[in-house]
């Protein structure tokens, strides 16, 4: 529609976005989110799982002191100086038990399902007068999500 105002002519034209505009920022939308969500969800699995290692620490700190001085690691909880092993829990960790140079760790609670009811492990080792420790997954949790110590 053209009008005239003063000798001059205007266009008059539609303000707005086409429809193949807007289905190609929908595609592309879709497209990150497709990335998007699946890394999101990794990454909160790697934080329920150093919920785990956090809670251990204390537990690692119990087994090398008892280590350093009588020489053998605690047979558990109890004898390491320990709360029970339910009574050490968080958000996404039921358990944190100890058994001899083991200290595991049980996920479970609000735990996402990839590793609820899955354990990880911190095995102590008498390295020449001090405690070395390693970790390593039940062996169903992915390398992915385990901190890198732990792979």
């Amino acid at each position: 529609m053209r009008r005239r105002l003063k000798g001059h002519t205007m266009k008059h034209s539609e303000k707005g976005f086409t429809l193949i505009e807007l289905m190609i920022v929908v595609a592309i939308i879709g497209i990150l989110a497709a990335i998007a969500v699946p890394m999101y969800l990794d990454y909160a699995v790697r934080g329920q799982i150093a919920e785990g290692i956090d809670l251990a620490s204390g537990a690692k700190t119990a087994v090398a002191e008892y280590f350093q001085e009588n020489g053998t690691f605690p047979a558990d909880n109890a004898e390491a100086a320990l709360a029970d092993p339910t009574d050490i829990e968080g958000k996404y960790v039921t358990s944190v038990t100890v058994a001899g140079n083991v200290v595991t760790m049980l996920y479970g609670n609000d735990a996402n399902a990839k590793i609820s009811g899955e354990t990880l492990t911190m095995t102590a080792s008498d390295d020449i007068g001090s405690v070395s420790w390693v970790c390593a997954s039940g062996g169903v949790i992915e390398a992915k999500h385990l901190p890198t110590a732990c792979r």
